[in-house]
């Protein structure tokens, strides 16, 4: 067993850290703590450990200064730095000092495990030093560019973070394609990154999923965009000659360094339509369309369904998918309901998989089949309540702790009133930095972001579907604050709330 340190002034953290990770399944093991960088080092100085998890900001001796007098002691320690602090200058110290991930407050668990699984990776084989510092940097480049292209990084923090890591993203187009292994073969991100290194336009790196992501800086011309395509065909003709599992999904071209995410997302969606198209090994935006699955005849208002999804209501999806599909069954052919209906399984696919970070093809590729096998309207309708109840089944097999499934039906009942770990902490009897925690390991998401999320959906509702001012609605889903309210719809919707209300 691997020796953990931990060392944070917040006894809460301490206590979370210890029953939110299962240490050993990492082959680790928390021998002790501490609550001040001086105490901590005072330990160590006698008690050898593999590695140190330690806050910055504490009291008496501070995390940068305990990582330097530590390794004085321990040479070979490693060390996780936790920090409430997203300040460049501490990341760019802790790289110095040469750390395994710099990772921000309230904790992303699953970053830590990762941390935590390639930490012990590295403590099993001996590795050299200048492979150690490109393991650092890929960690930090993986964690910037992920936050970039899912909307979690401010564009002047980016920049900056992008010429440190010097990543070149200088020219005015941008396209994302993500090629996805399932991660079952071994050395492929080594393998697509060795053949991509001479394309300085091009750069590569692990998302949270854990698909390769490429993302394409070019002059978006014509020729331009002909040969990325060409180049993504090649890649795929000479990998899927020994994996012909592995496919590349493409989003398209976008002008501006900021649309990014755009590309992203459509690069995502695009490796859902394998299950329908499973002979194309390169699908792109464009291609879904040629081939017939464009959305003009989709009917559904996904909202609706995300938010059944959400509060893990099984029988009131249900009726809603029958509701749809009776309202359009005459004004549609056979044909256009069986199309809507696969699009409606790659959805319930695609929002599963946002929340759970993880493959649930299977529950799917069963799904497409029965709408497939469908004869008749009722077993159509019933094929897609089987798939939406799966789905939400999935998820609550996951939700092993009751109390944030009470949390989730609280939110869904009571958005628009004032929510806090603070006051959710006091009616559950926990304390709210840990139940913060307990919520991030169960649904992905910290609480502010799911929080934030759940009510921009609301106001999206009512500004298409009301004529109420954009301030009554803030109030109305919980934003007492018009101008915070505003800020939470750019950074969801990507446009204010008021030229959504006149163009969405």
């Amino acid at each position: 067993m691997y020796k953990v340190f931990i060392v944070d002034d917040e006894p809460f953290i301490i206590e979370g850290l210890y029953d939110i990770v299962d240490w050993s399944s990492f082959g680790m093991e928390i021998v002790s703590h501490a609550g001040n960088g001086q105490a901590a080092l005072q330990a160590l100085s006698s008690q050898p450990v593999d590695i140190l998890i330690t806050d910055i900001s504490m009291p008496l001796m501070n995390g940068l200064d305990l990582i330097r007098e530590a390794r004085r002691v321990q040479p070979e320690l490693k060390v996780i730095i936790l920090s409430g602090f997203n300040e460049f200058e501490y990341l760019k110290e802790g790289m110095q000092l040469g750390i395994e991930n710099y990772l921000l407050k309230p904790i992303n668990v699953e970053e830590l495990e990762s941390t935590l699984s390639n930490t012990a990776s590295k403590l099993d084989h001996t590795v050299s030093p200048q492979a150690d510092d490109a393991y650092g940097i890929q960690i930090l480049k993986d964690n910037i560019l992920h936050r970039w292209l899912t909307g979690q990084i401010a564009a002047t923090e980016f920049e900056e973070r992008a010429q440190f890591m010097n990543l070149s993203l200088d020219a005015p187009d941008v396209a994302v394609a993500i090629l996805r292994d399932k991660g079952q073969v071994p050395g492929m991100f080594e393998r697509v990154e060795e053949m991509l290194r001479d394309r300085r336009h091009l750069n590569v790196f692990h998302d949270i999923d854990g698909d390769i992501v490429i993302i394409a800086n070019i002059q978006g011309t014509s020729d331009e965009k002909q040969n990325l395509m060409d180049g993504l065909q090649a890649l795929s003709d000479e990998i899927t000659v020994t994996h012909p599992a592995v496919r590349i999904g493409a989003g398209r071209m976008m002008k501006g360094l900021y649309h990014a995410p755009t590309s992203y997302a459509e690069a995502k969606k695009a490796l859902q339509y394998v299950m329908i198209y499973p002979d194309l090994k390169v699908i792109d935006h464009g291609i879904l369309e040629r081939c017939g699955s464009s959305t003009a005849t989709f009917f559904i208002d996904w909202r609706e369904y995300a938010k059944l999804i959400l509060s893990r209501n099984t029988e009131q999806l249900a009726d809603r998918i029958r509701m749809d599909f009776e309202q359009h069954r005459d004004g549609l052919t056979p044909g256009e309901l069986q199309n809507t209906a696969l699009e409606v399984v790659i959805r319930f696919k695609m929002e599963l998989e946002s929340i759970k970070h993880s493959d649930e093809s299977a529950i799917y590729q069963q799904g497409l089949q029965l709408v497939l096998d469908s004869g008749t309207f009722d077993e159509l309708v019933r094929a897609l309540q089987q798939v939406g109840s799966q789905t939400i089944q999935s998820l609550l097999q996951d939700l092993k702790n009751p109390i944030v499934n009470q949390v989730l039906q609280h939110i869904d009942k009571h958005y628009a009133e004032e929510l806090s770990l603070k006051l959710l902490g006091a009616h559950y009897h926990l304390h709210p930095v840990y139940l913060g925690q307990l919520f991030h390991k169960e649904t992905g998401e910290t609480f502010a972001e799911y929080i934030n999320k759940y009510r921009i959906e609301r106001a999206k509702e009512q500004l298409r579907n009301s004529n109420l001012k954009v301030h009554e609605i803030a109030r109305n889903v919980g934003y007492w604050e018009t101008g915070y309210f505003y800020k939470q719809f750019r950074k969801y919707v990507g446009i204010s709330p008021t030229d959504f209300k006149v163009f969405g």
